[in-house]
C-alpha cells in the first residue's frame, strides 16, 4: 500500500503555497503559567473554511487531471472536509459532491453548499457513507476524495506540522512534545512524519473522544478496532468508524502515545481557548487543549506545539458551552 513521504509533505506545501493560509504560531503567557510550561499554539481555525482541512483537499484536487477534473469529485465528511473539499473545487473549477450526516451542524452544512457543492444526506448512525459515496461517484466516473485515507490529502495536512515546526524552530523553540486532534488520523499521521523527519527527539501525540478511540485500542491489540455504533460525542468532527489503512501504520510508527478526553474536558478546553486566548474553537479542535488541561499529556517544564484544527461550531451548541452546560 503507499505511504507518505517527507518529500510528499513538501511538495504539498509548495502546491498550496499562496493558496491555503499559513497560519501563525501563538503563545499565550497566561496559558503557559497555568498549565506550568510553554506552549506553541498552531490555530488552524484561522485556515481558509476554519480548518486544516482545505490543505489536504486542496492537495489533492489540484493534481486532477483536466479530464478528471470535468467527471468532477465526491467526497464524504461530517462538515470540514466538506467545506475544504467545496472550497478547492470552486477554486479549480471542479463539480463536487459531499455526503454529509444527518446531525453535521447546520453551519457546516450551509457552508458546504455556500462553496457550491451537492450536498446529500446520509444517517450516520444507520447507512454507509463510503458506500453512497462510490455509488454516486461510478455513476458519473467522479474521483473520490476521501477525508483521511489518501496519500495527497495526508500529504497536505502534514504540512501543518511543516509550518509548526519551522516556525518553532525559528524561535529558537524546539518542543519537546507535538499535539494534535485525532479521528481518522489524517492529521496526525501528517503532523508526525513533519515533525519527527525535522526533529526526531519530538514526542508526538493523538487526543481522541472518550467512545470514540478506536485508534488507541487497536494501537494497544495490534489489530483494527472499531467503535460502537451507540457511541456518542460532541466531536463531531473526530467521529470516525475505524483507523485508516493508510495513517494507522504511519502512526504505529511515528506516535509516542494517544491520550482520551471526555466531552466535559472538551466543554472546558473551549471555554479556556476562548477565555483566555480569545479563539472560538469546535469540539473536535479543541481535544488536544483539554488533554493538557487536564494532565493527560505531560507538558510541565516543556515546550508543547499544540495544533487547534477548527473553529465550526454550530452557535447554539457554542453558547451552551460557555453557559457552563456540559
Amino acid at each position: 500500500m503507499s505511504t507518505v513521504t517527507f518529500a510528499d509533505i513538501e511538495a504539498a506545501a509548495a502546491r498550496i503555497e499562496g493558496v491555503a493560509v499559513k497560519t501563525p504560531l501563538l503563545e499565550n503567557p497566561a496559558l503557559n503559567e497555568r498549565l506550568g510550561g510553554r506552549v506553541l499554539i498552531k490555530p488552524e481555525t484561522l485556515q481558509r473554511v476554519g480548518a486544516f482541512k482545505f490543505r489536504g483537499a486542496y492537495n489533492r484536487l489540484v493534481q486532477l487531471s483536466a479530464e478528471e477534473r470535468a467527471r468532477g469529485v465526491v467526497a464524504f465528511s461530517s462538515g470540514n472536509h466538506a467545506q475544504g473539499v467545496a472550497l478547492a473545487a470552486k477554486l479549480l473549477g471542479i463539480p463536487a459532491v459531499i455526503v454529509m450526516p444527518h446531525d453535521a451542524p447546520a453551519k457546516k452544512v450551509e457552508a458546504t453548499k455556500g462553496h457550491g457543492a451537492q450536498v446529500r444526506i446520509y444517517n450516520r448512525y444507520t447507512d454507509d457513507r463510503a458506500a453512497i459515496a462510490f455509488e454516486i461517484a461510478s455513476t458519473k466516473g467522479s474521483t473520490i476524495v476521501p477525508p483521511y485515507d489518501d496519500v495527497h490529502v495526508v500529504a497536505g495536512q502534514g504540512t501543518v506540522g511543516l509550518e509548526l515546526m519551522q516556525q518553532a524552530l525559528a524561535l529558537g523553540a524546539r518542543p519537546d512534545c507535538v499535539i494534535t486532534p485525532l479521528g481518522g488520523g489524517g492529521l496526525l499521521s501528517g503532523v508526525s512524519l513533519a515533525v519527527k523527519h525535522l526533529s526526531p527527539d519530538t514526542a508526538v501525540v493523538g487526543v481522541e473522544p472518550e467512545g470514540y478511540d478506536d485508534v488507541l485500542r487497536s494501537l494497544q491489540t495490534g489489530t483494527f478496532q472499531t467503535n460502537s455504533p451507540d457511541a456518542r460525542t460532541l466531536c463531531d468532527a473526530l467521529q470516525t468508524p475505524t483507523p485508516g489503512q493508510i495513517t494507522f501504520p504511519i502512526i504505529q510508527k511515528t506516535v509516542a502515545d494517544v491520550a482520551v478526553v471526555t466531552d466535559a474536558e472538551v466543554a472546558e478546553a473551549m471555554r479556556v481557548a476562548f477565555e483566555t486566548l480569545a479563539l472560538v474553537v469546535e469540539p473536535g479542535g479543541c481535544v488536544g487543549l483539554a488533554a493538557l488541561l487536564a494532565g493527560k499529556v505531560r507538558h510541565k517544564g516543556e515546550v508543547t506545539g499544540l495544533v487547534l484544527s477548527g473553529s465550526n461550531v454550530d452557535p447554539g451548541l457554542f453558547a451552551r458551552v460557555l453557559a457552563g452546560e456540559f
